[in-house]
C-alpha cells in the first residue's frame, strides 16, 4: 500500500511499522494464493463437470439450480452477517483476559444451532423450494431438481459453519486457513466427478430429454453426494488452525450479556440486506431457468447447445469474480481490520488514506484481467463447454456471457470495497440501502425487460442488467462514502484506474492479434478441443500481462510497484538463500 493504516502510523518505531506492513503483506500473499489454487480448481471441476453433464445441457441447468441455493445462503452468512459483523465484535472482545474465549465459545455454539435447524428446515421443503424457484419445468425435471436437492441442501449447515470459523480466525490474524480450505473441497468434488465420468462416460449432446430419461439415483448419489462431502470436508479442516489458536474452546449455552442486542442491531440491517440481494438473485435465477425448457423445445443438439442458460450464467459469473476474489477480497480482508480499528480510534485520516490505497491498488489487477476475459472469451468459454461435438457452440455462448460481465468487473470490486469501510465504521444502514436497491432495481428491470425478449435470450438480458447495476451501485456508495468520511482521494484513484485502463487496451490489442490467427474467433486451432484452448490462453494471456505492466511502467503507474511487492521480496530473498 502506499499510504499506511492509522494502527501502523500510531506506533512510533519505524521498524515495527515495517513490521506491521510486512505482516499485512504476507497475510494478503497467503489469501490470495490459497484462493488463486482454490480457483484454478474450480475452473477445473466445472470443466470437468461440463464434460461429465454439458454446459449448454439439460441435466446441467437442473444440477446448477439445486447446487446454487447452498451457494446463495453461503453469500448471505459469509458475506453478510458473520464476516462484516461479527469480525469487529471479535476483535473487540479479543482484547480481554481470555482473548474472547468465552465470547467466542458461546458465538459458536449459537450459530451451530440457527444454522442447524434453518437447514433442516429448508432439506424438508425441498419439493416446494425447486418448484418456486423454476419456471415452466416439466414433471420430470422437477423431481430431478428436487433429489438433487435433497442431497445439495445440508451443504448450507457446512457452509455456515465454514463462515463462522474462518471470521473466528481471520479476526484473530490467521487468513490463510480460510482461504485454503476451499482447496480440499475442489479436491474431493474433482474426485467424485472423475469417477462419475469413468463410470458413465462423457456427456453426449443428444436432442430432447434424452439425457433425463437415462438418469438414475446412482448418477444422483455420485454428482450431489460428491459435492456435498466436499463441503463437509471444507468446514471440517478449519477444526484444526482453529485449535491452534489455544482459546480452549467448547460448546458454551447462555447468551445473555454478551453484547447481542447491540450485535443484533447490525446483523439485523446485514441480514435484511442479504436477505433481499439473495433472494432477488434466486428470483433473478428463476427467469433463467426458463431457458432450460425453451431448450428442450428445440429440434436439434447444436441449436440446443447455443442457448446459455442457468449454467453458462454462473460459469461467467465464476470467472469474471475471480479477480475480485484472487486480489480485491484477499487485500480488502486484511484491510477491513486496519479500517475496523482506525474506526474504533477515531483516525479518520488514516481510514481515508487505507480507502484510497486499496482502491489504487485494486486497479492493477482488475484493468488488465477486464482486458484478458474481454479478448480470451471464446477460448475461456470453451475450457467450460464440454468434449461433445457441440463444444464450440457452447463456447460461443458462454464467451457471450462473459463479455457481458466483464465490463461491470471494476465497478463491482469498487463498491464492494467502499461498502466495507461503512461497516468497519459499524454503520449497516448505509450497506443495506445501497444493496437493497440494487438488487430490487436488478429483480424489477429483469421480470420488467425479460417479456420483451426471447427467452433464449434471457441469460443476455441478466447479465447486462448485472453489469448496469454494479455501475449505478459505485456511483451512489461513491457519494455516500464521500459525504460521511470525506474524500478519499477521488482524483488519484480515477487517474489510476484511467492509465491502467489504457495500458489493458494496449494489451488487449495485442491479444486479439495473436489470437485471430490462432483460430481463437473462428473456430479453429484454439478452439477445437480442451486442451488448445488452455495452449491459446496461456500464449495469449502471458503476452498481454507482459505488455500491460510495460505499458503501465510507460504510463507511470506507481501503484504497480505496490501490487508487485510482495512478488518481489519473495524473489529477493530467494536470491539472498540461493
Amino acid at each position: 500500500m502506499t499510504d499506511t493504516p492509522q494502527a501502523e502510523q500510531a506506533n512510533p518505531d519505524p521498524q515495527d511499522a515495517s513490521r506491521s506492513r510486512s505482516a499485512a503483506t504476507r497475510a494478503s500473499a497467503i489469501m490470495a494464493s490459497g484462493t488463486i489454487v482454490s480457483r484454478v480448481l474450480g475452473f477445473v471441476r466445472t470443466s470437468l463437470l461440463a464434460i461429465a453433464i454439458g454446459s449448454t445441457a439439460l441435466v446441467g441447468d437442473v444440477f446448477e439450480s439445486a447446487n446454487t441455493i447452498p451457494n446463495v445462503i453461503y453469500m448471505l452468512l459469509a458475506g453478510g452477517v458473520f464476516n462484516v459483523v461479527l469480525v469487529p465484535q471479535i476483535i473487540k472482545q479479543a482484547k480481554k483476559a481470555d482473548r474472547g474465549a468465552d465470547y467466542t465459545s458461546r458465538l459458536i455454539t449459537l450459530a451451530a444451532l440457527i444454522i442447524g435447524a434453518f437447514t433442516i428446515a429448508l432439506t424438508l421443503l425441498a419439493a416446494p423450494i425447486i418448484e418456486a424457484l423454476t419456471m415452466g419445468w416439466s414433471e420430470p425435471k422437477l423431481a430431478l431438481g428436487t433429489a438433487f436437492a435433497f442431497w445439495t441442501l445440508p451443504q448450507i449447515f457446512f457452509y455456515g459453519m465454514y463462515a463462522v470459523i474462518g471470521q473466528v480466525l481471520n479476526a484473530h490474524g490467521r487468513f490463510g486457513a480460510y482461504m485454503w480450505a476451499p482447496v480440499a473441497n475442489n479436491v474431493v468434488a474433482i474426485g467424485f466427478i472423475l469417477f462419475y465420468i469413468v463410470t458413465f462416460g462423457a456427456y453426449v449432446a443428444i436432442p430432447g430429454d434424452q439425457q433425463l430419461a437415462e438418469w438414475s439415483t446412482t448418477h444422483t448419489i455420485i454428482l450431489a453426494g460428491g459435492h456435498t462431502l466436499g463441503i463437509i470436508i471444507q468446514a471440517v479442516v478449519l477444526f484444526w488452525p482453529l485449535k491452534r489458536l489455544g482459546l480452549g474452546l467448547k460448546l458454551k449455552f447462555g447468551w445473555k450479556g454478551m453484547g447481542l442486542r447491540h450485535t443484533g442491531r447490525l446483523a439485523g440491517f446485514t441480514i435484511v440486506t442479504m436477505m433481499v440481494g439473495n433472494i432477488s438473485n434466486l428470483m433473478i435465477n428463476r427467469l433463467v431457468t426458463g431457458a432450460t425448457e425453451a431448450r428442450s423445445d428445440l429440434p436439434t443438439a447444436a441449436e440446443q447447445a447455443a442457448v446459455p442458460g442457468l449454467q453458462a450464467l454462473n460459469i461467467g459469473q465464476l470467472i469474471t469474480v475471480l479477480p475480485h476474489s484472487v486480489f480485491v477480497l484477499s487485500i480488502s480482508t486484511v484491510l477491513f481490520n486496519h479500517l475496523a480499528r482506525s474506526m474504533q480510534d477515531d483516525n479518520m485520516d488514516a481510514a481515508r488514506r487505507t480507502t484510497g490505497s486499496g482502491l489504487r491498488t485494486f486497479a492493477v489487477p482488475l484493468m488488465i484481467s477486464v482486458a484478458g476475459i474481454i479478448v480470451l472469451a471464446p477460448p475461456i468459454g470453451r475450457l467450460f463447454a464440454s468434449s461433445s461435438e457441440t463444444a464450440i457452440i457452447s463456447a460461443h455462448a458462454i464467451a457471450q456471457i462473459l463479455l457481458l460481465l466483464a465490463l461491470g468487473m471494476p465497478f463491482r470490486s469498487a463498491h464492494f470495497y467502499l461498502l466495507r469501510v461503512f461497516y468497519a465504521a459499524e454503520n449497516a444502514t448505509i450497506p443495506m440501502l445501497v444493496q437493497v436497491g440494487a438488487a430490487l432495481t436488478s429483480l424489477s428491470l429483469s421480470y420488467a425487460l425479460a417479456p420483451l425478449v426471447p427467452i433464449e435470450s434471457i441469460a443476455h438480458l441478466i447479465a447486462l442488467i448485472f453489469t448496469g447495476v454494479h455501475v449505478v451501485q459505485l456511483l451512489v456508495t461513491h457519494i455516500l462514502a464521500k459525504r460521511f468520511f470525506g474524500d478519499y482521494g477521488t482524483k488519484a484513484v480515477l487517474g489510476t484506474y484511467v492509465r491502467t485502463g489504457w495500458a489493458g487496451v494496449v494489451a488487449g490489442i495485442f491479444g486479439v492479434a495473436l489470437l485471430y490467427p490462432m483460430g481463437g474467433y473462428t473456430g479453429g486451432f484454439a478452439m477445437t478441443s480442451i486442451p488448445n484452448a488452455v495452449l491459446a490462453c496461456g500464449i495469449v494471456g502471458t503476452v498481454m500481462v507482459i505488455v500491460y505492466l510495460v505499458t503501465c511502467r510507460l504510463f507511470d503507474v506507481t501503484e504497480l510497484n505496490q501490487f508487485l511487492q510482495p512478488i518481489t521480496n519473495r524473489l529477493r530473498r530467494k536470491t539472498k538463500t540461493s
